[in-house]
């Protein structure tokens, strides 16, 4: 997939990346494109799927969700239909952000923004807990956030378009 982006794809989402907000005569004017062109190439990769969505970046703490925790998560028996099902759950807890499963000695890696310890104890007890599927949850409360981008490393895809040329 990736030899199907150039330099100037790749400048746009990088632009895009940073700042959904920006015009497409913005973007045009940064990688050298006139408008039409630059809207054609942003559809183009829509509708390729490197572009999924846009959307807004929140601050929590600006909410007063100043709690976050990163919890590794143990099914009871992490089965097919168990891991099916935990899954369908996890979408529907506003408090989870993102979860990922994982390799090694447990099942999920979640993080979970809430307002306080209390809130999170309620949503590890009710839902968490309460599904019945979870047989252990280790909590790891966030102390400080050292880094925190939604922009991925494009460098590395055009480092590897050139190199399978």
């Amino acid at each position: 997939m990736s030899q199907e982006l150039d330099s100037i794809d790749a400048r746009i989402l990088d632009l895009i990346q940073h700042d959904a907000s920006l015009s497409v005569a913005e973007i045009a004017e940064r990688v050298g494109l006139s408008s039409s062109p630059c809207w054609r190439r942003i559809k183009r990769m829509e509708e390729a799927g490197f572009i999924k969505g846009r959307v807004t970046l929140i601050d929590n703490h600006a909410l007063g969700l100043n709690f976050e925790v990163i919890a590794s998560v143990k099914l009871a028996l992490p089965s097919k239909e168990n891991l099916e099902a935990f899954e369908a759950l996890v979408q529907l807890w506003p408090e989870v952000v993102e979860c990922m499963t994982v390799t090694g000695a447990v099942d999920y890696s979640m993080h979970i923004v809430t307002t306080d310890m209390h809130a999170y104890d309620n949503f590890l007890r009710d839902k968490l807990l309460g599904s019945k599927l979870v047989s252990d949850v280790q909590s790891r409360i966030v102390i400080r956030v050292a880094k925190k981008t939604t922009a991925l490393p494009l460098g590395l895809v055009r480092q590897s378009a050139k190199s399978s040329d």
